[in-house]
């Protein structure tokens, strides 16, 4: 048994020796990874390779447990072991390790105990795979899931204790407007005067705030506010029917778990008990409820490690507050800092830009990323005359970097808003570019995939009224949407869920005449019931898709609309067997959360050899060899409405950083002189962020913004609503970081500056002029071609459309692609 400074010596050689297993890290990373006792900010800045550290955290903890973090000795330790574990923390050795191994462990942390929080699916299943890969199988035991996945997994074990069943529905977003919608025709309310969605929104809010209708309601009376009583009467509906459907929303996922979570002593003691560690990642993005929940859970023990970026923080909107992460030191006494500022991704050049541009916000910790992966491309800002140039541009810059060796996936194109889409998306065609769009119809969104989960949300739940409605004729059955209502007041009238009346209409004289029709679409659903619980998952479905006929009757019309959607409908029995490949107790209702809690990003395939398109929100967490951020001008990023609101605007300039620390290699930022923006031309001034980066990171092409109007360095007073006048005799506001007074090279020099028009839109020279239509290039069918992109090819047709051409190509390397031949010219020649 070791004594005095014994004891000291021994806790220094085991740390060093933990340590030496993670030596792979740089310092703070393992600083980090050693830190497993009490409360733990890190700060992590993009890049700083974060999943990296809680990875090598989570193993720490369940191979050494608290060894790297305490001064216990345990009293077995002999002298003996003391000169080992000191010459093996000196010179690590093979044949050592395993003995040290015991040496090093403090009450080594079951997987079950770790419970690990990230913001998507996607996150959770590279956590629990990486883990898996570096400690084995019993990795699949932690609870590595997004906050809504966890309190799904809770509440199917404890619900009953607050008043719903176990087989409760979960409703997306669609499902609950739905409601909403329902809810307002039976109050009478006007859409238009109350938009739905408007409405989900003080719903998610009151929520969020832990208000339930009934306290809601009661605050909005107090207040003697009209419009807020009546939005009050539509939350107590809804929630009236929720209960009734026995569903939640996802608002209520987290929201009754921390209810049930405060309200049971025996749960929260259970759960306290269970999770000795609690770790949330992406902590800036947390609302209030996701923080109760949270501090909750890792009230036990409280080892609560929470990571995140506040420099990241851009969901605002969504109900975050920054304030969860900048207040995090203040709520937990003894909490330790680290930052992590050492940038993995992207070059220096990119990280001084983006550090410039964040330093400016006033709410942040601090931190400067840095990386010693050389100074690398400066910042290419593109001034373009409108938005088509843009476009064009951006199509251009891809089919160069593709033709040096570049893959599609490479690229990425990042816009504040999905309107700006449209020109990238047409450039793209044009140009031949493969390409996809993040944060289109989700394969889960399409009408007949809904359709069969609808199905399967009712064998789940009979109580499903929206659900039930979705399928009691689709297919037709002949139950008339006449007979549904029907139901639909009896129901209501006598307290009842709509299936209960369905499955025993012969009871209601109203229903005698569709009776029948009812009594067989029941009988269909017991059976389905019964099959469900007698038959593996992807056997029942095959079941489901005959029985119900709707297979059957995507066969019959037999068009290329509904083989396709006939080979979606298959296609989720795909994600019936991947759920069931994966999933650790399998279930229908497992499977039926999984779906509910899928985002679009989650079916983000980084294998997949296409150019990217998403929104600055939908791209936080990936990253791209070459990112372009377009549309950067006042008005439309930074938007208007954050123009004089000092948080809307910092929350502009974190979501700028966002999009600039995604780049690895090559950051291209672009505006134009004019846009087109839902249907309204109007020339924007470039953003202020491009003004925020130095002069010495940045090169500049285009048109010349001087001859825009802009000249000198920026400042707050020259963004004022009332300054936005452009040329003439009134003071020009200047853009920070462009050359004074001198046009950079690669601008438009002959451009001139236009009469002054007060405002916009602004008719500028030379952009909105329709110029004579240039004649098409000369190229023929049959011959011979070389693309500077896609390499020797045959022109196979030539179609005239308006004053372009479609021209089809036949490829050695790519195969056949269609062009316009305008744009298919610029990087196209003769053979």
């Amino acid at each position: 048994m070791l004594q005095g400074s014994e004891e000291l010596r021994f806790c220094k050689a085991r740390r060093t020796a933990i340590e030496g297993e993670f030596s792979h890290l740089n310092p703070e990373q393992r600083r980090a990874v050693l830190a497993t006792e009490g409360p733990l900010l890190l700060l992590a800045g993009a890049g700083s390779g974060k999943t990296t550290v809680l990875i090598n955290r989570v193993a720490n903890l369940m191979k050494y447990g608290r060894g790297s973090d305490c001064d216990e000795v345990p009293g077995w330790v002999t002298a003996e072991d003391l000169a080992f574990l000191e010459d093996y923390a000196a010179h690590p050795t093979e044949e050592g390790r395993a003995r040290a191994e015991q040496l090093c462990k403090v009450d080594p942390a079951v997987p079950w105990s770790i419970l690990a929080i990230t913001f998507t699916n996607k996150a959770a299943g590279e956590l629990k795979d990486r883990l898996e890969r570096m400690l084995g199988p019993s990795a699949n035991d932690i609870w590595a899931s997004t906050f809504h996945s966890a309190c799904s997994r809770i509440l199917r074990r404890d619900i009953d204790k607050l008043g719903y069943d176990t087989s409760f529905t979960i409703y997306d977003s669609a499902d609950a407007e739905r409601v909403v919608k329902d809810a307002m025709k039976d109050l009478r309310m006007d859409e238009k005067a109350f938009p739905p969605k408007s409405i989900l929104g003080y719903i998610s809010r009151a929520k969020d705030a832990m208000k339930l209708a009934r306290d809601y309601a009661e605050e909005c009376a107090k207040s003697g506010d009209y419009r807020l009583q009546r939005i009050a009467q539509v939350y107590t509906e809804y929630e009236k029917r929720l209960k009734a459907a026995n569903a939640l929303d996802f608002d209520d996922l987290i929201l009754r778990t921390v209810l049930l979570l405060r309200q049971d002593e025996e749960v929260r003691t259970y759960y306290q008990r269970k999770f000795r560690y609690v770790l949330v990642d992406e902590y800036q993005d947390t609302n209030n409820l996701q923080y109760q929940l949270a501090s909750t859970l890792a009230g036990g023990y409280e080892n609560f490690c929470v990571v995140g970026d506040d420099d990241q923080s851009i969901y605002r909107f969504r109900g975050a507050t920054i304030e969860n992460i900048l207040s995090f030191e203040n709520q937990y006494h003894g909490c330790r800092t680290i930052r992590l500022e050492q940038n993995y991704r992207s070059t220096q050049n990119i990280l001084e830009a983006s550090n410039a541009v964040i330093r400016n916000n006033q709410g942040r910790k601090g931190k400067e990323l840095w990386t010693d992966q050389g100074a690398g491309d400066k910042v290419q800002v593109y001034t373009a005359m409108n938005q088509d140039d843009e476009a064009q541009y951006v199509a251009a810059q891809i089919l160069a970097g593709f033709s040096e060796g570049c893959r599609w996936k490479d690229f990425a194109i990042l816009y504040r808003m999905n309107a700006q889409s449209r020109e990238l998306e047409m450039a793209m065609k044009r140009n031949g570019v493969p390409y996809r769009i993040i944060g289109g119809t989700r394969f889960f969104d399409r009408a007949e995939v809904k359709d069969m989960l609808a199905y399967l949300c009712v064998v789940n739940n009979p109580g499903d009224d929206l659900r039930l409605q979705r399928i009691i004729n689709n297919p037709p059955r002949g139950i008339g949407a006449k007979t549904v209502e029907t139901a639909q007041i009896l129901a209501a009238r006598n307290g009842l869920s709509l299936w209960e009346v369905v499955s025993d209409a012969r009871r209601y004289p109203d229903l005698q005449k569709a009776a029948a029709k009812l009594g067989a679409f029941a009988e269909l659903i017991r059976g389905l019931r019964k099959a469900a619980g007698e038959m593996p998952l992807t056997q029942f479905y095959e079941v489901l898709c005959a029985d119900s006929g709707y297979a059957v009757a995507l066969e019959a019309k037999d068009t290329v609309e509904d083989r396709t959607r006939l080979e979606n409908v298959r296609e989720l029995g795909s994600s019936i067997q991947s759920y069931l490949e994966n999933a650790e107790e399998p279930s229908l209702s497992g499977f039926l959360d999984e779906i509910a809690l899928y985002t679009d990003l989650d079916n983000h395939d980084p294998s997949e050899d296409c150019c990217v398109m998403m929104t600055m929100h939908s791209a936080k967490g990936l990253e791209f060899p070459v990112v372009f951020a377009v549309g950067m001008e006042e008005g439309i990023f930074p938007g208007m409405r954050a123009i004089g609101d000092e948080e809307e605007m910092e929350e502009e300039r974190r979501l700028c950083y966002v999009a600039m620390t995604r780049a690895k290699q090559r950051l291209h930022m672009t505006c134009a002189a004019q846009r087109m923006l839902y249907g309204r031309t109007s020339a924007n001034r470039p953003s202020r962020f491009l003004g925020e980066i130095p002069p010495e990171r940045v090169e500049r092409s285009g048109r010349n913004p001087l001859s825009m109007g802009y000249e000198g360095r920026l400042t707050e007073s020259d963004w004022r609503p009332e300054r936005e006048t452009y040329g003439g005799g009134e003071k020009r506001p200047p853009v920070g970081g462009y050359a004074s007074g001198r046009p950079s090279v690669g601008y438009d020099k002959g451009y001139t500056a236009p009469a002054a028009p007060k405002v916009p839109p602004v008719k500028l020279p030379g952009i909105n002029a329709r110029p004579p239509a240039a004649p098409l290039p000369d190229f023929q069918k049959g011959e011979m071609v070389r693309h500077k992109a896609f390499g020797k090819g045959m022109i196979l047709s030539i179609m005239k459309m308006g004053g372009d051409a479609l021209v089809e190509v036949a490829f050695d390397n790519v195969g056949t692609k269609k062009l316009m031949l305008k744009s298919a010219a610029q990087y196209m020649e003769k053979l």
